[in-house]
């Protein structure tokens, strides 16, 4: 049986829900008012794929979806992009950064696929206003504490910058100052070492802790 595609749909209801005639709420949205949906959707997908739940996760990727085509609409009513673009600029990405798999390079492992996608991403971006100078840019602001403090740690060490006398008079200077902050970020920094995260290592502790006051509070 033929259907028709069903992200056309998708394009056009939530183009509809923008018109003059949709939605007053839709139609009050932009950019800004919208950016905490993203994350709050992204949580409830993690949800459904820890409960292994396959309905809700597609529910979930449907509510991430829905973000995404919010958000070109928004910006093809502006005149900036619309939905074609991102998913014709994302294409052309995936082929450029994979050459192991639509090109001749040849890899002999996953450390030299990340190692290519990375030399790669450097080269679009140089000499570009999206250019990272530093070997440390490019860490999204927004992320939670520990994870931001995570992936700081992997391009530090990346970078051969763990052990280097500025780091330890960085150290240094902050003595006594901020002493939770930094006893934090060496938890961290242990768990790294490891091959743990910290961040679900906090959520399995937490958990536990709940459960625990939750039997408590049942008596």
């Amino acid at each position: 049986m033929n259907r028709k595609p069903a992200l056309n749909d998708l394009l056009r209801v939530m183009a509809r829900l923008r018109s003059p005639t949709g939605c007053p709420w839709d139609r009050e949205q932009d950019h800004k008012t919208l950016r905490h949906h993203a994350i709050e959707e992204v949580y409830e997908l993690i949800d459904a794929i820890e409960a292994g739940d396959d309905h809700e996760i597609a529910e979930e990727l449907g509510d991430l979806l829905l973000q995404v085509v919010f958000h070109c609409q928004l910006a093809q009513e502006r005149g900036a992009f619309d939905f074609e673009k991102v998913t014709r600029q994302l294409v052309d990405k995936l082929i450029r950064r994979h050459p192991h798999v639509f090109g001749t390079t040849k890899v002999k492992n996953v450390d030299e696929v990340w190692a290519n996608w990375e030399q790669i991403k450097h080269s679009e971006k140089k000499g570009t206003r999206h250019e990272r100078p530093s070997a440390l840019d490019g860490i999204p602001k927004h992320l939670p504490a520990l994870l931001r403090a995570e992936k700081l740690l992997k391009k530090v060490r990346k970078a051969r910058l763990l052990n280097s006398p500025a780091k330890k008079r960085a150290e240094k200077r902050l003595a006594g100052k901020s002493a939770i902050g930094q006893q934090l970020f060496a938890l961290v920094e242990r768990a790294q070492r490891r091959g743990w995260s910290a961040e679900e290592l906090l959520v399995a502790e937490t958990k536990r802790r709940e459960n625990r006051w939750r039997a408590l509070e049942r008596g």
